[in-house]
């Protein structure tokens, strides 16, 4: 059992380290890859269904920024059924910058699922919880927001 955590915690890691890259490079091939067929997104302001919803509303909003810079900060994972659904929390942490505006920066966390798809663990969703946005030099309020 030790064994297969040890794997199921490396696959997670490379999973949020996969989307990390693919935000910061607003590489969408490599982002979809991290999302299940049947997934779902919850935006807070929306929530999409299905990876080909999910990719094209994130291509949509990227399109709205210079530069976005993501970071998985601290973590946690559990295991619900072997083999087959974690489910974990994760912070998160944004740099970014609208097409033509001044840096913003915002913190927060997903709650997310795993499954296993096709040998690989992906999104089955994933939730944002926003704790802050507003300027990098942190004046903004931490009362949590609605992305």
């Amino acid at each position: 059992m030790m064994t297969e955590n040890l794997h199921i915690d490396l696959e997670i890691r490379r999973l949020l380290a996969s989307y990390a890259d693919a935000v910061c490079r607003r590489d969408s091939k490599q982002w979809s890859d991290t999302w299940a067929e049947d997934a779902q997104w919850d935006m807070g302001f929306r929530v999409m269904s299905g990876r080909d919803d999910i990719v094209a509303s994130w291509i949509e909003m990227m399109s709205n920024f210079d530069g976005v810079v993501h970071y998985t900060l601290g973590g946690s994972w559990d295991l619900q059924t072997p083999g087959s659904i974690c489910i974990g929390r994760w912070y998160v942490a944004e740099h970014f910058r609208p097409s033509g505006g001044t840096a913003m920066m915002m913190y927060g966390y997903y709650d997310d699922s795993y499954v296993l798809e096709l040998g690989s663990w992906k999104f089955a969703r994933r939730a944002l919880t926003g704790l802050y946005q507003g300027p990098p030099d942190l004046s903004g309020s931490f009362t949590g927001f609605i992305p």
